[in-house]
């Protein structure tokens, strides 16, 4: 029997996703939390054999809840789901090395497979995702580049991050125009837009 803790704050989700992995004969939901700060607290009480976890979860989200599994228990495999196909995404779960990696809307009996294939320490990643990662590639901006459009996404304009960055209007209007030709933005919304689509910011 696979034992699993589930986390996912949605309560229907949660209670849909129990039920349908509940009719499973190998695999028993042990556990359930809805907020990541409560995973690993209940991943050493239950000692489950794979923790899903969804990655937008409150307080503490699922791929920093995933990175202390791993660091403080070794032994127990993880499975993301997240709502969101974007690419960065994948990649943030794959540098946090997470087991596995699943869309929310996958059939259901693609969930319970996954969960068996991490537990017998498989690595399991969505195909589609995966191939969106692979043509994505790699984030073409510097890290300051980041950092200004990390910045100009939280709402700053060119002199509050000039002041932020110790740096000169012109030089942030300099980096600005940089980023947009880079990401072949349209403009710094859709610069911003296409960076956070990629998980670059």
């Amino acid at each position: 029997m696979i034992r699993v803790l589930l986390a996912e704050d949605m309560h229907m989700v949660r209670g849909a996703l129990i039920a349908l992995l509940n009719l499973e004969p190998d695999i028993e939901v042990v556990a359930e939390v809805s907020s990541g700060d409560k995973i690993l607290p209940m991943a050493r009480q239950h000692k489950p054999d794979v923790a899903v976890i969804d990655i937008d979860l409150p307080i503490l989200d699922g791929l920093s809840a995933a990175a202390k599994i791993r660091e403080t228990m070794p032994e127990v495999r993880t499975l993301m789901l997240t709502s969101l196909g974007r690419p960065g995404t994948l990649r943030k779960a794959l540098a946090a090395r997470v087991d596995g990696f699943l869309l929310k809307d996958a059939p259901p009996g693609q969930l319970a497979d996954a969960i068996r294939d991490v537990a017998a320490g498989k690595r399991v990643v969505d195909s589609q995702l995966a191939l969106a990662a692979w043509d994505r590639g790699e984030c073409p901006l510097t890290d300051r580049e980041l950092e200004v459009l990390r910045l100009a996404a939280a709402g700053s304009d060119a002199p509050e991050i000039a002041t932020a960055l110790s740096l000169s209007t012109g030089t942030i209007r300099n980096y600005m125009t940089t980023i947009i030709t880079k990401l072949n933005g349209r403009n710094r919304v859709d610069a911003i837009r296409i960076a956070e689509e990629a998980g670059w910011i």
